[in-house]
């Protein structure tokens, strides 16, 4: 049961945020800059920080419980296998997207492409990613908020109950959002990413304690499921057949590039923006990337484990993660932890109906319909697109039933898409008929795998994207090369603004002349010298040796966890002589 103190702790927290709101709304009503993009004057801890509390929502913990449990430890290379596009965006995209100086991504568009395409792309993309691909990504959020009040208050799960609890925590979330737009978003995460990590950590010792430590942890698994289960391997059991090796090499050599999202674009992008420049957009986004694949995920993985002890054959393995939290936390720790959740919540929730708005407002509506309103204007739709897409969302909510099976979908959905996010950047002749192409094939391909009795099913993922990305990639790379490229005018400006990489821009960059003594903010830093994708591998090496250093460690394998610890310390040291370093002003 919640006791009093535990009910004071998130009441607290619930009128601690309405007044965060409130005291930023005047400062989010100035302007469109302010409310989505907090006037570009974050700094790289609070944008970084920002980025990860957004990724750790409440359904994070509970999608992992279920990753671990269906698959032991190695289910997490559904995600683990991102780092490698986590780094790509760190070293090869961030300064590109602060340099591009726009409000949204979805901008970008027009800034590369130009035409009828390149509005029809801007448009279409503000609806497709702002509404549909949103509202699925808020809806299993919001899925992982109902169960967990369903446990922690008794209550009978039934749709009405669903209902009532969606109608309760988008309500807190929406109305803060609203009022309070970016900066609001920015200063939570803060305060939620830091409950979110106490918490985590305090379950993980009390549920490990509970049953004895990891020593009898270990043991109990082996006596439950066996030892051929290899339930804490970090890589597959590839002696379970040929499926086992596919779906790792599908992992680690497609899906972390072909995904939506590979350059950083989307939320990520949106706290790119809003950094104080190049240099601290970098140092932002390499720190979320270490915060989100080292420092949070062993917590979760450690009470998952706990949970496939204390609640074997668990009829819905996502619900181990709460229950454990009722059965195990102490008065007043309880309290907290809950309310980590409601911040975890409402943190996610508030970034997708902050940055789903900025897509309807900056790149539908005053693109096509009201483009000269006053800024105070462009604030108050922005508003009204948040309560929009908050129920849009609330109602897609309730039509889910697994955390895990909206994770893959919508990774499916936008396969294929991810390597034309990449040529983007760096090839001239990639089009906005590239990218409509692209999206177009993974929507009509994501719909007929899902289908088909043959390919149906989260079991059949790997399968699933077998097909649907080298598909999107023949469709995007036919039309590409049977449609007009880009006029010479509109590269030009986009090469002279975002200054990528000459390979791939070589006709471009010929005809250009380079400014000697121009005042870029890329100038306010002395470069290395090492090739951007030097640092990617680098950074790569790093963060997977200090995940398996953390994780080996913590589950007594000593000696392989302190190997992986030095491989770890060596490459996170040339990874930091590598960083661009500030100049030093002359006197």
């Amino acid at each position: 049961m919640i006791s009093p103190i535990d009910w004071a702790i998130i009441i607290g927290y619930i009128l601690f945020a309405l007044g965060l709101g409130i005291y930023f709304s005047k400062r989010a009503g100035k302007d469109m800059d302010e409310f989505f993009i907090s006037g570009r004057n974050l700094p790289w801890w609070l944008a970084g920080t920002s980025m990860v509390a957004t990724t750790f929502a409440a359904d994070t913990p509970l999608a992992v419980t279920k990753l671990v449990v269906e698959d032991g430890i190695a289910g997490n290379w559904l995600w683990w296998n991102l780092v490698l596009s986590g780094m790509l965006a760190t070293f090869l995209f961030a300064r590109l997207w602060r340099r591009s100086e726009i409000i949204t991504d979805v901008e970008f568009t027009e800034l590369r492409y130009s035409g009828p395409s390149a509005s029809f792309l801007r448009g279409f993309r503000a609806l497709y990613i702002g509404l549909l691909n949103n509202c699925i990504t808020m809806g299993w959020v919001i899925l992982a908020m109902q169960k967990i009040v369903v446990l922690a208050l008794n209550l009978p799960d039934t749709t009405s109950t669903k209902v009532y609890v969606v109608l309760v925590c988008l309500l807190i979330a929406g109305i803060y959002c609203a009022l309070s737009g970016f900066w609001g978003v920015v200063m939570t995460d803060i305060v939620q990413f830091g409950m979110a990590m106490v918490g985590s950590i305090a379950l993980a010792i009390i549920a490990v304690n509970k049953i004895g430590g990891v020593g009898v942890l270990k043991e109990k698994l082996v006596s439950i499921y066996g030892a051929e289960n290899q339930i804490l391997n970090f890589t597959p059991d590839f002696s379970a057949g040929k499926m086992a090796i596919i779906t790792f090499g599908v992992y680690l050599g497609m899906l972390w590039w072909a995904s939506n999202g590979v350059d950083g674009s989307g939320y990520i992008a949106q706290r790119m923006f809003a950094a104080k420049n190049e240099r601290h957009t970098l140092l932002a986004t390499l720190w979320f990337n270490i915060a989100h694949y080292t420092l949070r995920p062993w917590p979760w993985i450690l009470v998952a484990l706990v949970a496939m002890v204390v609640y074997p054959n668990l009829e819905d393995p996502e619900a181990g993660y709460p229950m454990l939290m009722l059965d195990y936390l102490p008065v007043g720790l309880l309290g907290l932890m809950l309310t980590a959740f409601l911040a975890a919540f409402m943190s996610t929730i508030d970034t997708h109906l902050n940055w789903g708005a900025s897509y309807l407002v900056n790149d539908f509506y005053k693109r096509f319909f009201r483009p000269e309103a006053d800024p105070q204007h462009y604030v108050a739709i922005s508003r009204l697109a948040v309560i929009l897409i908050m129920i849009v969302a609330g109602v897609t909510s309730l039509f889910m039933e697994s955390i895990t099976g909206a994770w893959k979908f919508l990774l499916a959905l936008n396969a294929g898409i991810g390597l034309v996010q990449i040529l983007r950047w760096y090839w001239w002749r990639i089009n906005a008929w590239s990218e409509i192409s692209a999206m177009l094939a993974a929507l009509v391909a994501s719909i007929v795998v899902f289908l088909l009795p043959q390919t149906k099913g989260e079991e059949q993922f790997a399968l699933q994207m077998l097909i649907i990305v080298p598909f999107s990639t023949v469709v995007w790379v036919v039309v590409t090369f049977i449609t007009a490229p880009v006029s010479t005018e509109t590269l030009t400006k986009f090469y002279s603004k975002v200054k990528p990489s000459k390979i791939g821009w070589m006709l471009i960059a010929a005809e250009i002349k380079e400014e000697s003594d121009g005042t870029n903010s890329q100038q306010t830093y002395i470069e290395t010298g090492t090739p951007a994708l030097v640092n990617w591998i680098v950074g790569v090496i790093f963060i997977y040796s200090f995940l398996f250093s953390i994780g080996k460690l913590l589950l007594g394998f000593t000696t392989i966890g302190l190997s992986f610890l030095l491989l770890a310390i060596i490459s996170g040291f040339i990874m930091y002589k590598n960083l661009p370093r500030e100049k030093r002003k002359q006197n």
